[in-house]
């Protein structure tokens, strides 16, 4: 999928979308959102662990993370850029 399918996906369900991004190694403990995330990477890498389970996304992949839902990230050592989508509960 392209980053513009996958923004236009976005859209179309109901998701604000923003572009950002983490610096090169930077971690982010055990958290959640009140909002469903859906992300695309864009450039580098992030590691996303669910249920003491790690995954590693890189340019071009997605994944979504239901709201409330615990996980951590640790972010590869050239950052992450990423499109998101926020959608409220």
């Amino acid at each position: 999928m392209t980053r513009e399918q996958f923004e236009s996906e976005l859209k179309r369900d109901g998701y604000e979308v923003a572009y950002g991004g983490f610096r090169a190694n930077e971690e982010r403990p055990v958290h959640g959102h009140p909002w469903h995330a859906r992300v695309m990477v864009i450039g580098g890498e992030i590691t996303i662990t669910r249920d003491g389970k790690p995954e590693t996304f890189r340019t071009g992949d997605s994944c979504a993370v239901p709201a409330n839902y615990p996980h951590a990230e640790q972010v590869g050592p050239q950052g992450v850029a990423y499109i998101a989508g926020r959608k409220s509960v």
